[in-house]
């Protein structure tokens, strides 16, 4: 028995990664709910290793998302620090 949201997590985490970070959170939440579902029904599902990996892809494209933004407000911070001071 496969989860049906199985491929759609897996998905939304390779295209964090690949091309829009901002699916990553999507991927995360969606990959945390999964899991709990299949822990908690007592099936046997076959691809909970498809949600697993699709919940990491979403957490490393979230984390460099959030480091992204920080690098960008630090550099945007420091220049106009630097313009105030001359």
């Amino acid at each position: 028995m496969t989860h049906p949201q199985g491929t759609t997590i897996l998905v939304l985490g390779i295209l964090s990664l690949a091309l829009c970070q901002i699916l990553g959170p999507v991927a995360w939440i969606m990959g945390n709910k999964t899991l709990r579902e299949i822990d908690t029904s007592g099936y046997y599902y076959e691809n909970r290793g498809q949600v697993n990996a699709g919940k990491i892809c979403g957490m490393i494209a979230t984390i460099l998302m959030i480091v992204v933004v920080v690098v960008y407000a630090l550099i945007i911070g420091f220049a106009i620090f630097m313009s105030a001071v001359n």
